[in-house]
């Protein structure tokens, strides 16, 4: 029997992912640790380096009673010196589950294939399914009622603005995105896209950008800042939000492209709460797994 997966939000239903917030917020109040990963060692598969997805999937899983298993793609050579298929299948064998931050989507969804153990996907080209769990549980935090927030969206059509979107829909949270020509998603998703950054951001409750470059996409990176010029959220595009408007980034930033300083360090930044927010997150995803395997 295949063991229940977390590729991306898609494979909730607005009710499960209430239910996961729920208990994100209630892990945070007490931070919470607890035994019911004892005795279970997680693997945690990493072709592309990281700083909150790998902290917060290893204090994760360490808070559980777990024992995390780093593995870089230096190590085992994930479909280069070994197929995907054999490492999932040698895998199954060891481990409670995996978590894999790849490149392709592909590749992660064919670890979940071929591995009788949960899978989630800690970032793939597609989707950052654990990132929209934290973001939401910040809007939450920061306006307590997410049903009919509006977030403006500024920049790459890319797998945070996915997986945020579709989590986001499900909580009844309108997104406005602000795309350059050129750079919408490459599939359907519940947002409304606009070319103006300004139009999108006005009136919103909430501002979010990522970076305009993400890791593999170096060879792009002249263009793309070319092509982004204009979609940098400043102070002055900040200020066209609501007066009460949230910010959130899901990081790295990059300073002076996406975002400027000030805008981070700004009264009103959830940056940090983000950040934050997704060690929570993963802790109630992991216990959902659980008991679904």
């Amino acid at each position: 029997m295949q063991a229940r997966d977390f590729l991306d939000v898609d494979v909730l239903d607005p009710e499960t992912l209430g239910a996961l917030l729920d208990r994100a917020a209630w892990l945070k109040a007490r931070r919470y640790r607890g035994t019911e990963l004892a005795g279970r060692t997680w693997a945690l598969v990493f072709e592309k380096p990281s700083l909150r997805t790998r902290s917060t999937l290893e204090v994760a899983v360490y808070e559980l009673g777990g024992h995390p298993l780093y593995l870089d793609q230096k190590g085992i050579g994930l479909g280069v010196r070994e197929s995907v298929r054999d490492v999932a299948r040698n895998l199954e064998r060891w481990v409670a589950g995996i978590a894999a931050r790849v490149h392709d989507h592909a590749t992660v969804r064919a670890l979940a294939d071929h591995a009788r153990v949960p899978v989630v996907n800690a970032l793939s080209d597609r989707a950052h399914p654990l990132q929209a769990v934290a973001d939401l549980l910040t809007l939450r935090e920061a306006f307590m009622d997410l049903k009919g927030l509006t977030v403006a969206w500024v920049g790459d059509g890319n797998n945070v603005l996915a997986s945020f979107a579709k989590a986001a829909a499900m909580m009844g949270v309108r997104v406005v995105a602000a795309i350059p020509e050129g750079y919408d998603p490459p599939e359907p998703l519940p947002i409304e896209i606009v070319r103006d950054p300004e139009a999108a951001v006005r009136g919103a409750d909430a501002v979010y950008t990522d970076v305009w470059v993400s890791m593999g996409q170096e060879a792009e990176a002249e263009r793309r800042r070319s092509d982004f010029a204009g979609f940098t959220v400043t102070p002055a595009l900040f200020e066209r939000a609501k007066p009460t408007a949230a910010f959130l980034h899901c990081l790295p930033a990059h300073y002076g492209e996406e975002v400027v300083e000030a805008v981070v360090d700004h009264p009103r930044s959830r940056v940090f709460d983000q950040a934050e927010n997704r060690l929570h997150a993963a802790k109630a995803v992991l216990l959902w797994l659980a008991e679904g395997a």
